[in-house]
């Protein structure tokens, strides 16, 4: 069990340390509506990710064309992260006044999470094997494995969170805006790389 859940928590930190569409969003969401709805989009994984449990064990098991799904997903994601990035780069000041604010940063970072075929990936070539290895020796150690996966993946997104709101301040007037915009070309970079991966699952670039 021990082992089990040494994996996770490495897998956990790694996934939520790593640079991608989703990291961003809870940057932006914390620098833009403070540290509660930094930490609302940092949990959103706990909302998408048994959907794409199910979902990839189902691929593994039963879909032969995967590749095509995940790229379809991806060209999907790099779409609204596009969006994302437009919302980015129009966003020139910092609104302190969040009480009439509508940010909804949990069901747009489920969007965000969702629409990102990395998760996907992820369950598919590693999580949902290690996590059916474990069920084999024991429910408990498969639990194990995802206590500790998401402790650390949710943990870190939340460290981050916490570390850039309380110098929410530092980033008032042009500073603000020179932060959005490098988050800003930082999302569309990351659109540029779903559009990339999409078409190659597709098989329509090598």
């Amino acid at each position: 069990m021990a082992a089990s859940l040494i994996t996770g928590v490495i897998l956990g930190l790694s996934a939520g340390f790593s640079p991608g569409p989703l990291l961003t969003f809870v940057i932006s969401q914390t620098l833009r509506h403070g540290i509660r709805e930094g930490v609302k989009a940092a949990l959103s994984p706990l909302i998408t990710d048994l959907p794409i449990i199910l979902m990839t064990a189902y691929v593994l098991t039963r879909l032969t064309n995967s590749r095509s799904v995940l790229g379809l997903i991806s060209l999907v994601g790099g779409s609204f992260v596009v969006y994302l990035a437009y919302e980015s780069f129009r966003t020139n000041r910092l609104d302190l006044n969040i009480q009439n604010a509508a940010p909804q940063s949990l069901s747009r970072g489920a969007v965000v999470n969702a629409l990102n075929p990395h998760p996907y990936l992820f369950w598919s070539s590693v999580g949902a094997p290690t996590m059916i290895k474990a069920w084999a020796t024991s429910p408990f150690v498969a639990v194990a494995f995802l206590v500790g996966f998401y402790v650390c993946l949710v943990g870190s997104k939340i460290s981050v969170v916490m570390l850039v709101g309380k110098s929410r301040q530092l980033f008032l007037g042009k500073t603000y805006g020179y932060v959005m915009r490098v988050l800003g070309v930082l999302l569309f970079t990351f659109a540029l790389l779903l559009f990339r991966d999409g078409l190659e699952l597709i098989g329509l670039v090598h």
